[in-house]
């Protein structure tokens, strides 16, 4: 398992790596990309997937889905979907939402809060650990597939 850390001096650095994660997701071509993002509240999570649903060529605002636990963004030939599991109650709440069907060919889902889906929740490419650094923020990327290896590496360059 691969694993690389960056230091995000602002939000404009977590926006910025977010931005990076898509370009390297659309340069390498991948069929999929499941991301589960860990993080205390206001550690940078959402902020990280707006740069990425951004970086993927999304114009208009991109919020939290707290209340709606999913967010879709058609970007043609991608689908990203934000979930922020954090409301969810129960982890069978998923399977009555349809959950299976997010996690196709072209997709992308960042997942925030991915323990209160276990049991039902895919395997993750990449786990995205954010945690606070005083003012600054610290992510740590850990590969758990091939197609999580080939995006770390990708930013380590």
């Amino acid at each position: 398992m691969t694993e690389k850390t960056f230091t995000l001096a602002d939000e404009t650095a977590t926006v910025s790596m977010g931005s990076r994660l898509a370009t390297v997701t659309k340069q390498l071509n991948l069929d999929s990309l499941i991301v589960f993002l860990n993080g205390d509240l206001g550690a940078g999570k959402t902020t990280l997937t707006r740069g990425f649903v951004q970086g993927m060529g999304h114009k208009g605002n991109v919020k939290s889905p707290t209340y709606t636990l999913v967010e879709p963004y058609e970007l043609p030939p991608w689908h990203v979907y934000h979930f922020d599991l954090y409301r969810l109650g129960d982890p069978e709440e998923l399977e009555y939402m349809g959950i299976r069907d997010y996690f196709s060919q072209k997709s992308c889902c960042f997942i925030e809060w991915p323990e209160k889906g276990t049991g039902i929740l895919p395997q993750q490419d990449l786990i995205i650990n954010l945690q606070y650094l005083e003012e600054q923020r610290e992510i740590t990327l850990q590969a758990t597939s091939a197609n999580g290896e080939a995006v770390v590496a990708a930013l380590s360059k």
